[in-house]
């Protein structure tokens, strides 16, 4: 199985430099990653550094908690799709759901697509999530436009992702959007199993040695 294409090549780390960067997207070339994965302070250096390659822009809005505005999301996702991001992985209003209040959680997803005009994640932190929450979230994620769910920002306590959360969101969205899996998947063998429970992209930190078999 070929992981490479479907990996978004991930540093979402508050002290990244201008050089980690670079060097992201040097490896995304070279490996034939999907995409990098980046904070917005860097779309505009992954931009020039992509110039002329395969790989696409993911960056984040909301990113990590999901206690902006709708607002404020949907401006920083359109700030970093103005930069050059292909992609954006929102986190959704993880207060709202948890009070039940699915419709804010869905208009705050469809804000953010409204204002990026490109593919959104929306982010649904699952390993935190109890009883129905999973499958709201999927449905209020999906009932605001979103082209996939996604596990995890990798930086709650809870975890990351599990293959028996994927599954459950592949359960969830059928067809009508792909999944996509992240937090704490750092070998081959974690990134197939996400793979097998139904992830389409895999978000990784680790990504060379997933694809190289490096320790």
């Amino acid at each position: 199985m070929d992981l490479a294409p479907l990996i978004d090549h991930t540093l979402l780390e508050p002290f990244a430099t201008a050089a980690d960067i670079e060097r992201l997207c040097a490896e995304a070339l070279r490996y034939g990653f999907a995409t990098v994965c980046v904070n917005p302070i860097h779309v505009r250096r992954a931009a020039a550094a992509l110039r002329g390659g395969a790989a696409g822009i993911c960056s984040v809005a909301g990113f990590p908690l999901g206690a902006t505005t709708s607002g404020q999301k949907a401006a920083e996702a359109a700030e970093a799709v103005r930069h050059g991001a292909t992609e954006i992985d929102m986190v959704i209003d993880l207060g709202a759901l948890r009070a039940g209040d699915d419709h804010r959680v869905r208009d705050d997803v469809r804000a953010v697509v409204a204002a990026a005009g490109v593919p959104v994640k929306a982010i649904v932190e699952s390993a935190a999530l109890r009883g129905d929450e999973l499958r709201r979230a999927c449905e209020a994620a999906l009932a605001g436009g979103a082209a996939f769910v996604k596990t995890s920002t990798g930086f709650h306590a809870a975890g990351g992702a599990s293959a028996r959360a994927v599954r459950a969101m592949r359960e969830c969205v059928g067809g009508r959007a792909q999944v996509k899996a992240s937090g704490g998947i750092r070998t081959r063998a974690d990134a197939v199993a996400m793979i097998e429970a139904g992830a389409q992209r895999l978000g990784c930190s680790a990504s060379v040695a997933i694809v190289t078999g490096a320790e």
